[in-house]
């Protein structure tokens, strides 16, 4: 190791440059004057607390980001965001995802389902000491990953001893730092208001990751605890949480080149991958990936077609999907558009040129770097095969049901991530939450359709050893007639069982997981011995990569990994090819010109009458001379980013960031500041809409909102 590795990464932070840069809060005062450069005027040191407006008032909802508008709280979030806790009290008679939901009372506030649940970080730690601690250089991959995984799950039992909170130690820089990561988890939590789908999915998947947008992308939930103030499970008696901070909304507004502040969760990012990773996923990966979703969209959609009962069961799945589907394709296009390994191969040899001059560097790193990186990917053909060849949600509850009882016979300490005691309610969750999402018929087509798409596989994308074990697809059908897990209460009630009578069940999903689990062992075995290998090379690679950035003064910031980050830059235009520019503001009145009355563009009358009389009241932008819709900015963001809350310079809610632009799809492995273009709705917007059209005057009426002043910003 290079002396100047042993400095901590975190005191490796240079000035950032454009708007890149997805920051963890502690790192904010290291930019101060770049926060100044944009305009922001909260103290960085402010920036930096959990404790502290704002970033007290953001919270995770476990995929998306959201924030607290009121002290009894009242969260916003995007209406994606909200959609399962929307669909799964839908039902044909009563769609809330067509027509739209308020309650005009908390009495009226619908529970959100197991799956809906709120973070709320307090507490980051740095405990990559800990983790690391013990590790011998003569380790298999297996055994230093799993040394990891022990060391992790100590520090996350040791942080979970007050059932109130829930922990994690994610890794950052690749396996460089682990921070342990603690937030209170409030399980019961409510639908409150979410406008016609009409209105917060105007558009769908055909406008999905494009700019001009005019979609009210935004829906409320409400977080409950028990009167003691602690998170409890979902009860009547509960009463809403008094959440010790919020955002003021305000309706002042933006213009163009304005400073905007954006925090929350983003997912995942791959900009300090090699160039040997951007070319797997671009010639193979991705290009399989979409073609793999495209045809379990079809069979879905066929599957469904002319039972409405099973489209709203199947609605959010589908949402899902294409969102997945329409991203990966994206990345196609952009790595098709600019070639970012071409890019990569120059930085490589950038670095590779530095490192070699090194007085202590080690080239062996190197070698064993590329040879790592190359069992990675070729390990991932065969886990892409798994996942076409398990397509059955029955089989994978069947999985997971047997893999629980299997790790039951062990100390809890010894159990797998994902199988301990702290788990279990999410296994029943989901469990449970199938019930809304599962239809006999439809999982069958998927399982089917999936089997034969498997068989046509290239060789190095089938498993090993499992071919002999799957059922033919023609004998799909009798599977599920000998099978009771369609049922709920049946399913559920599996959780109770231990191995042995899961294996001695006549139950036929239950047989064929057992079946299928020294298989799916030996591939999870394969990928902890490629994943400890990662594991020991890839920090020495990311702290030389870190040191060489340092030294060029270009900005060193950790790929997203799902924690809380924060982004600032401008609201800004952009020109996506020669001769086209692009706005950062789209209006009502584009909403008017794009309606068709046919889905996804069939506005409601209402909000069509609202445009038509010019009703703007007091949110009318006197630049436009109407009402904002949606806006751009340069905020660095990804998936998971969305519902975050967009700031003001004073850290008011202006916006929510709900999507990118089609040509930023590929910020995720490199940002490119001139076409790199975030969404957000305009806050305005929504208020509009709530007072307008949805008369959500209760909703409003509970939120600290802020007005501009005649005539002035």
């Amino acid at each position: 190791m290079l002396k100047y590795l042993f400095l901590p990464a975190a005191l490796l932070c240079a000035a950032a440059h454009a708007d890149e840069g997805q920051w963890q809060p502690y790192q904010l005062p290291q930019l101060k004057s770049e926060l100044k450069r944009v305009g922001i005027t909260i103290p960085a040191e402010q920036l930096a607390d959990l404790s502290r407006h704002p970033m007290s008032a953001m919270v995770s909802l476990g995929g998306c980001s959201a924030a607290f508008v009121s002290d009894a709280g009242l969260i916003v979030t995007n209406h994606h965001c909200g959609y399962g806790a929307i669909q799964r009290n839908s039902t044909p008679q009563h769609n809330y995802i067509a027509d739209g939901y308020l309650a005009h009372s908390r009495a009226e506030e619908l529970a959100g389902g197991p799956n809906t649940l709120v973070y709320l970080t307090d507490k980051v730690d740095n405990v990559t000491a800990r983790v690391l601690a013990g590790l011998g250089a003569g380790m298999s991959g297996r055994a230093r990953h799993e040394a990891v995984e022990g060391h992790i799950k100590a520090i996350i039992a040791e942080c979970e001893s007050d059932p109130a909170y829930r922990c994690s130690v994610p890794a950052f820089h690749r396996g460089l730092e682990y921070y342990r990561v603690r937030q209170m988890l409030i399980r019961d939590v409510r639908l409150v208001y979410a406008p016609a789908n009409a209105i917060g999915d105007f558009g769908g998947d055909i406008d999905n990751y494009e700019w001009p947008r005019h979609v009210g992308d935004y829906a409320f939930l409400r977080a409950y605890v028990g009167r003691d103030g602690r998170p409890a499970d979902p009860s009547p008696d509960n009463l809403p949480y008094h959440s010790k901070d919020f955002l003021v909304v305000s309706a002042e507004g933006l213009k163009n080149g304005d400073p905007i502040l954006l925090a929350g969760y983003p997912g995942r990012t791959s900009r300090y991958k090699l160039a040997s990773e951007v070319r797997a996923a671009r010639d193979a990966a991705y290009p399989a990936k979409v073609a793999e979703l495209r045809a379990d969209l079809d069979v879905i959609g066929a599957a469904s077609a002319g039972n409405p009962a099973d489209v709203v069961r199947y609605a959010s799945v589908v949402k899902s999907i294409n969102n997945v589907m329409k991203k990966t394709q994206g990345l196609l296009d952009g790595f098709a558009r600019k070639d970012i390994a071409a890019i990569k191969d120059v930085q490589d040899a950038g670095f590779r040129a530095w490192y070699a001059q090194q007085p202590d560097a080690a080239p062996a790193m190197l070698r064993e770097l590329d040879a790592v990186i190359g069992a990675d990917l070729a390990l991932a053909d065969e886990e892409f095969g798994w996942s076409v060849a398990t397509n059955s949600e029955l089989l994978k509850s069947a999985r997971s049901l047997y893999r629980l009882a299997l790790e039951r016979r062990q100390p809890d300490a010894e159990r797998e991530p994902g199988f301990q005691q702290r788990d279990a309610a999410f296994i029943k969750a989901r469990l449970n939450r199938l019930e809304q999402s599962y239809a006999g018929a439809v999982d069958q087509a998927r399982y089917v359709a999936g089997l034969r798409r498997y068989g046509a596989l290239a060789p190095a994308m089938h498993v090993r050893g499992l071919d002999a074990l799957l059922p033919a697809a023609d004998a799909v059908p009798a599977l599920y007639q000998r099978s009771q897990l369609g049922d709920t209460a049946r399913r559920v009630a599996w959780m109770d069982q231990d191995a042995a009578a899961i294996a001695a069940s006549d139950d036929a999903f239950l047989k064929l997981a057992v079946t299928l689990n020294d298989v799916a062992l030996a591939l999870e075995h394969r990928r902890k011995e490629v994943d400890g290998n990662l594991e020991l090379v890839i920090p020495q690679y990311m702290q030389a990569v870190i040191a060489w950035k340092q030294s060029q003064g270009k900005p060193v910031y950790a790929d997203a990994n799902s924690t809380l980050r924060v982004t600032f830059g401008t609201v800004s235009a952009y020109a996506p090819r020669d001769g086209v520019t692009k706005g950062p503001f789209t209006t009502i009145e584009g909403i008017a010109e794009k309606n068709t009355g046919k889905a996804p563009f069939d506005a409601p009358q209402a909000l069509l009458d609202a445009i038509a009389q010019k009703r703007y009241g007091q949110f009318k932008d006197p630049a436009l001379g109407t009402v904002p819709v949606d806006f751009l900015t340069s905020a660095d963001t990804t998936g998971g980013n969305s519902g975050s809350a967009v700031m003001n310079r004073r850290g008011e809610l202006i916006g929510l960031n709900f999507d990118s632009t089609y040509e930023s799809i590929t910020k995720d492995w490199y940002f490119d500041p001139a076409i790199t273009r975030a969404i957000h709705l305009d806050i305005r917007y929504m208020l509009w809409v709530m007072k307008e059209v949805d008369h959500a005057d209760n909703v409003i009426a509970e939120m600290t909102v802020k007005y501009p002043k005649h005539g002035k910003r």
